[in-house]
């Protein structure tokens, strides 16, 4: 079912269409896979091994037609981190475990919940990624030599200052020469793979004139292998497990967030919709398989997506044969591959890092001047400058308090009385004065969700207001849509309160609160009675409760029927006649 799905009413005439569309995509993933295992601090062919099994897997069983998997710069950090600390064994069970919580996340039916985190968070961490990335390749692009890599940025900027001096003229003429043709492709050659022709002129340029001037895969790397390796799998422990447990979840989290995002991409160029769950199992399945051919994590890549796309794909096919032909260029042409110059590498994913960058929409954020704006500084800084696992975390804790503060702002706990000047009777806060308010009946209106935020707020409103008895208590709740157990605890204090003297009506409940207070017995406390649909009605249930006598002399008329209640009446004992005297 997982895979049928997607390819209803899938027909021959399809097959050209996806057949070129995974050409281009597989042509075009080649440099990528490379230069995406260089900056994680592996091997390149292990990037080509990523392409092709997580890349055929990620197609067969997810949840998107056109998604395109496997290495991108958004894991680069995470895993030279996880490089320099555990070692590449290790990132292998880190890739492993992560599939395995992939897969249990889609089991489990929590792709919808990963959509959740708030959009400055995860353009804060793409933007500190890009710097991240961008900034690790300025070494490669000026053939400094000497540079020690490390996890922290600011000692990496510190060994590019400090090796400034030995920079290679042959290396700068290289990259340049790689960027140029890159930058210039899509004006003169829009249908040509840029970085693979940058790769290309680049190479051949170094080898004519300047061969051993320049270092390569082949003097840096060795020759790259011409077939996957064998099936290997990693030994596996408690100790390893435990160990390797918190990069395995950022593996996981970010591979999940940076999926959904690549499908919803492709939703909106085709006007299609994935199955989120389904895509999590897709990518736990091939980030499960692919360490066991010496694969880095996968994910899907919203560049390579989006040009699958554009060449007309129309079926998960084209991600299959996009892995097959990475498959045969490996096969073929693997042992040329060693001439590149890493100078070539270097432009391929400085570009990348300002393509992911989202400068425009991070510039729009921070002119809001907001808490979101706030949000996203506090995300990038900690994503540069400490790591991607603190910054995740700090910035997910940040909103979600400053979530709560906007909530508890908008919480509105007012007293009100019927406007009867209005062409439609309404209970307007505006119209309580001095003058103008019942003694015996106080009106609330509450607005805005009654939860932990704003619950004691909500309490303390009611109870200052109020510095008398008043004989009956109403809430106007018809514009509270959620209320958790802390608001339930608040409000039933208050009933407590004035149940002592006094009564507690309600009108107006929505259907979640009404199931929370039948849950805990308050609806039963307050009871079934005090409760009404209509305000009008709650009224005309208090003014029957009032004591009439208070209302003898009463001159606020907060209410239509006060004119009668507040004026002394005799009784005509031979008549029985009331007459009024005013």
């Amino acid at each position: 079912m997982l895979i049928n799905n997607r390819f209803q009413n899938y027909t021959l005439r399809s097959l050209p269409k996806d057949l070129v569309s995974g050409v281009i995509v597989g042509v075009i993933a080649i440099p990528l896979g490379m230069a995406f295992a260089i900056a994680s601090g592996v091997k390149p062919e292990y990037g080509i091994y990523t392409t092709i099994v997580a890349g055929i897997l990620i197609s067969l069983f997810g949840g998107s037609k056109y998604q395109i998997g496997g290495p991108t710069g958004a894991f680069i950090p995470i895993l030279f981190g996880i490089v320099m600390t555990y070692g590449y064994e290790n990132l292998l069970i880190a890739g492993f475990m992560a599939g395995v919580m992939l897969l249990l996340m889609g089991i489990f039916k929590l792709g919808s919940l990963i959509k959740f985190i708030p959009r400055p968070v995860t353009i804060g961490f793409t933007a500190g990624i890009a710097v991240t990335i961008f900034t690790g390749q300025i070494a490669s692009f000026l053939g400094l030599e000497g540079i020690e890599k490390h996890e922290e940025f600011v000692k990496n900027i510190y060994e590019l200052v400090l090796h400034l001096p030995t920079i290679n003229i042959f290396s700068l003429i290289t990259a340049m020469i790689c960027l140029g043709t890159i930058l210039l492709t899509p004006k003169f050659a829009p249908k040509v793979p840029g970085p693979l022709l940058g790769l290309i002129v680049s190479t051949l340029f170094a080898t004519m004139f300047f061969s051993e001037q320049v270092a390569t895969i082949g003097t840096a790397y060795g020759q790259i292998p011409s077939s996957l390796p064998a099936l290997h799998v990693p030994e596996i422990n408690l100790e390893t497990v435990i160990k390797l447990l918190k990069p395995a979840f950022i593996i996981a989290i970010l591979g999940g967030i940076e999926s959904l995002l690549s499908a919803v991409v492709a939703d909106g160029m085709t006007n299609s919709r994935h199955n989120s769950n389904k895509e999590l199992i897709g990518q736990g399945i091939a980030n499960i398989v692919t360490p066991l051919f010496g694969g880095i994590p996968a994910t899907g890549a919203i560049a390579r997506t989006a040009t699958n796309i554009k060449n007309g794909a129309v079926s998960p096919l084209s991600g299959i044969i996009h892995g097959i032909i990475v498959l045969l260029v490996l096969v073929f042409f693997a042992r040329y591959a060693s001439y590149i110059p890493l100078a070539s590498m270097a432009p391929i994913l400085m570009v990348v890092a300002w393509n992911m960058s989202e400068r425009k929409v991070f510039t729009h954020i921070l002119r809001t001047k907001s808490t979101d704006a706030l949000v996203l500084v506090v995300t990038f800084l900690l994503t540069v400058f400490v790591n991607l696992t603190t910054a995740v975390e700090v910035g997910l804790l940040l909103s979600a308090i400053l979530f709560v503060k906007r909530m508890s702002d908008v919480m509105v706990t007012a007293k009100a009385l019927p406007n009867y000047h209005a062409e439609r009777i309404k209970v307007e806060t505006g119209m309580v004065s001095d003058t103008h308010d019942c003694p015996q009946i106080s009106i609330f209106n509450i607005e805005g969700p009654l939860f932990f935020g704003a619950a004691l707020m909500f309490e303390e409103s009611i109870m200052n207001t109020i510095n008398y008895k008043p004989k009956i208590l109403l809430l106007r709740m018809g514009r509270v849509p959620f209320i958790d157990l802390t608001g339930e605890a608040n409000l039933a204090r208050i009933v407590q309160h004035f149940s002592k003297n006094g009564i507690v009506i309600i009108s107006g409940l929505n259907s979640q609160p009404e199931s929370v207070l039948k849950k805990t017995g308050l609806y039963d406390k307050i009871g079934g009675e005090h409760f009404f649909d209509h305000t009008g009605d709650a009224i005309r249930f208090g003014l029957e409760q009032i004591n009439k006598n208070k209302c003898l002399g009463c001159k606020h008329f907060a209410f239509k029927e006060c004119a009668q209640l507040s004026t002394p009446v005799t009784v005509d004992s031979n008549r029985e006649k009331l007459t009024a005297t005013f």
